[in-house]
């Protein structure tokens, strides 16, 4: 009985941590065609998880020499997590909206 007291617990406490953020990261917001942030700081390896809250497609990514990436076709109501492995600034946009700017520095 107690294990799957315990079973539930752990269920319940990892629904409720964040809603599928992982522990190394932290959360962007895409809401208005604007990201929740203009510049964040992590560490390396630390991930961002982009979430699209917006009525509205996305196209988040980085041409950066650090760290490039893109996510491509991002639907309302998705997430996508990107891992920041290597020091130096991230310059982070969304190709549909181009007022959309997002700065991560990556640094120890």
């Amino acid at each position: 009985m107690r294990y799957y007291t315990l079973l539930a617990f752990l269920a319940a406490t990892s629904l409720s941590a964040g809603d599928d953020v992982p522990g190394d990261s932290q959360k962007i917001i895409q809401k208005n065609r604007e990201f929740s942030e203009t510049e964040i700081t992590i560490k390396p390896g630390e991930k961002v998880v982009f979430k699209n809250t917006d009525d509205v497609t996305h196209n988040v990514f980085s041409n950066s020499k650090v760290n490039p990436f893109t996510i491509k076709i991002q639907a309302p109501g998705s997430s996508s997590v990107v891992a920041f492995p290597d020091e130096g600034v991230t310059d982070v946009r969304c190709a549909i909206h181009p007022k959309m700017k997002l700065k991560v520095i990556v640094k120890k």
